[in-house]
């Protein structure tokens, strides 16, 4: 009885090592099909005059669409939603509102003294229901509402936070700015927090937002600049956010105010793509990891085209070469335990709009079955303020902001199988460049989708018609492009899911 157990455990033991070999095997046979011959070929047909800079909306993007969808027909990888590859982005044109804006016996002039923010609704408004809110604060540790009825009313609110007396801010007891002065989300905190309480409408007394925005308004409107863009049919039930001239502050707030305000948007709407492929996993179907990369540039100006090679033609064929390799493990009889979603997010050059979308409104799949964000922008070239040192880095930007396995993950792929220099340099909500903030996995993050975001670096042909394919470094994007493979297999083959912090 004990020998046939001992032969028994025996076998056991032989399969299990064969097994595991021919599992490794088959990874570094998938890790070889990820080639910097291949990454080339497809880069210079993705960035190449016919895509035209695939500009949101353009003829141009909709050719990279249909090329990116043919290389996941040809690889055998099916579209995530049944039927179609494509996830329809409802997105519109802003043009200058009809607005009209009297407070007390002072008529206000659109562009010069204010402007709308988003395009919400209709409205009608004349009423003498303002409060005064302070910074526009509702946190734990400290709250311009308290003891606030906003119900039904518009809120004044000025610009930034308060600090106590050791220079600290008081809602996070620290020297960096919270997301209530943050510029990334300064604005968005503050509409919710009024839109949180009741309020009807904010008047943010903002003097970089307003003159920021009031500015790209005025050049679009006025036909000198990039025409405004948003998300469609999204923002009906916002509350108003009007951006006020800071040389207003004390009018707005001294005074007991009466507000006439009628305003209806201008728009011009229409459709953009994502492109979402799947390949489903074996054990654990219904847990998704989700690699990203922006499909769209700059497009065409002024007759000139923005080819867009790096941003981000190096993530789109990236993700390319990354599903391919995972096509081989499947045809090998691998299939990675988890399942990989390949989702190509359109408009990111126009407001991170294509991830919005997805992230915000039309997730393919829940976010609370989502274990982890790749996310794949401007990885093809290198970053000049890193002088003289060696180009075998990658920038690892959010690794271990929401997830300690997530970080772990990737450091011990890069060491097991690449060995670039993984670059924190930038893996700070406070980096004053604010790349966290900048590309498409910020949207899965704030949906608490640990994310990590992959980059090189900005260079001088950075959204110029000088980002083109021969400037590419081939040799690094293809070990770029395996570790970013391995961590995915990692995240889809490992036993337990990764666990948040």
């Amino acid at each position: 009885m004990k020998i046939k157990n001992a032969i028994f455990s025996v076998l056991i033991l032989f399969t299990i090592s064969v097994s595991c070999q021919q599992s490794n095997e088959i990874l570094l046979d998938s890790d070889s099909s990820i080639k910097a011959e291949e990454l080339r070929e497809k880069l210079y047909i993705y960035s190449s005059d016919e895509f035209g800079g695939r500009g949101t909306p353009s003829v141009g993007q909709d050719l990279a669409v249909e090329y990116l969808i043919n290389h996941y027909k040809g690889l055998g990888i099916e579209s995530l939603q049944e039927n179609t590859y494509k996830q329809g982005v409802e997105l519109q044109f802003n043009n200058k509102p009809d607005s009209y804006l009297k407070i007390n016996d002072k008529e206000f002039d659109y562009y010069y003294d204010y402007i709308s923010y988003n395009s919400g609704p209709k409205v009608n408004i004349n009423s003498k229901d303002f409060v005064y809110v302070g910074y526009g604060i509702d946190d734990p540790n400290y709250s311009d509402y308290k003891d606030l009825d906003v119900k039904g009313k518009i809120v004044i609110a000025i610009e930034g936070e308060p600090k106590d007396g050791n220079g600290k801010y008081v809602t996070n007891n620290s020297q960096s700015k919270s997301k209530w002065s943050n510029t990334r989300l300064e604005l968005n905190s503050k509409k919710v927090a009024a839109a949180k309480n009741g309020a009807t409408s904010l008047i943010l007394i903002h003097d970089y937002f307003y003159r920021r925005y009031a500015s790209e308004q005025y050049e679009s409107d006025n036909g000198s600049g990039e025409k405004r863009m948003s998300l469609s049919n999204f923002e009906e039930n916002n509350i108003h956010v009007l951006l006020f001239n800071p040389k207003h502050k004390k009018f707005l707030t001294d005074n007991q105010n009466e507000i006439v305000f009628n305003y209806e948007k201008n728009v011009e709407k229409f459709i953009a793509n994502n492109v979402a492929a799947v390949i489903k996993g074996s054990e654990f179907p219904d847990e998704y990891i989700i690699i990203t990369a922006h499909l769209d540039h700059e497009g065409i100006k002024d007759g000139i085209i923005y080819p867009g090679a790096d941003d981000d033609g190096s993530g789109s064929v990236g993700m390319l070469e990354i599903a391919e390799a995972f096509a081989y493990a499947k045809k090998m009889g691998f299939e990675p335990k988890r399942s990989i979603i390949f989702l190509h997010v359109t408009a990111e050059e126009r407001g991170l709009l294509g991830s919005k979308y997805y992230a915000d409104y039309d997730p393919l799949v829940p976010l609370e079955n989502t274990v982890a964000n790749l996310n794949i922008d401007m990885i093809g070239r290198t970053d000049p303020n890193r002088g003289i040192r060696n180009v075998n880095y990658i920038y690892i930007i959010g690794s271990d902001f929401l997830s300690d396995d997530l970080h772990n993950i990737n450091l011990n792929s890069n060491s097991k199988y690449v060995n670039l220099e993984l670059d924190n340099r930038y893996n700070s909500i406070d980096d004053p460049n604010q790349f966290y903030y900048r590309s498409d996995h910020f949207h899965f993050v704030k949906n608490n989708v640990p994310a990590i975001f992959y980059f090189s670096g900005v260079h001088e042909d950075y959204h110029k018609p000088t980002d083109t394919a021969d400037k590419i470094l081939y040799d690094v994007l293809e070990k770029r492009i395996k570790l970013i493979f391995h961590t995915a297999w990692e995240l889809a083959n490992r036993d337990e899911r990764i666990k948040l912090n």
